[in-house]
């Protein structure tokens, strides 16, 4: 009676969570493995890419003959599993589930270490520059790959405060002159 109303008999819908928070495991694990750098800007055959690997994921995660009740208890499965990796962000142990940010420049030197943490190429580096309007190295103070993908160009001109600049790989790299005392 259970499968003919709804579709699915609990015991598929169990699989579907099983399915759902497998697949969110596994694109977790593989995303901090890829690095930042896969949730940076994409191209059109990245997203392409990306549409097609939400097909596959839909169909592991729904089963073989989808039905509108496991899309649902798929769906509500992964708005749980975001909302408890939001409440365990909030924690102290929070930090372990995002990637700290990159020092890719510190003034006018390009840090090649930031680069290849961040499995960018200096050209992706260089386009990050032009989109933020800098047209020489002098105008840079710093360029940070954030945990998000997004690339922060921070300009010379205005010290910056330390505080904003925590969790960042290679803080030592940073000159002092671009820095407020602490």
């Amino acid at each position: 009676m259970w499968s003919y109303h709804l579709g699915i008999s609990p015991l598929e819908a169990l699989w579907v969570v099983l399915s759902a928070i497998g697949i969110y495991v596994a694109f977790f694990v593989l995303i901090r493995i890829a690095g930042q750098r896969a949730l940076a800007s994409w191209s059109t055959l990245d997203k392409a890419i990306v549409i097609a690997f939400g097909s596959v994921l839909g169909r592991v995660v729904l089963g073989y003959t989808p039905t509108l009740a496991a899309g649902v208890v798929g769906l509500a499965t992964m708005f749980a599993l975001f909302r408890l990796e939001a409440v365990l962000r909030r924690t102290k142990h929070g930090a372990y589930l995002s990637s700290k940010p990159i020092l890719l420049m510190a003034g006018e030197e390009v840090l090649q270490s930031g680069l290849q943490a961040a499995k960018i190429i200096e050209d992706e580096l260089y386009f990050k520059l032009r989109q933020a309007g800098i047209r020489n190295f002098s105008e840079v103070a710093l360029v940070v790959l954030e945990p998000t993908g997004d690339v922060s160009v921070l300009r010379r001109g205005e010290l910056i405060e330390p505080l904003l600049l925590r969790r960042i790989t290679d803080r030592n790299s940073i000159p002092a002159y671009l820095l407020m005392p602490d």
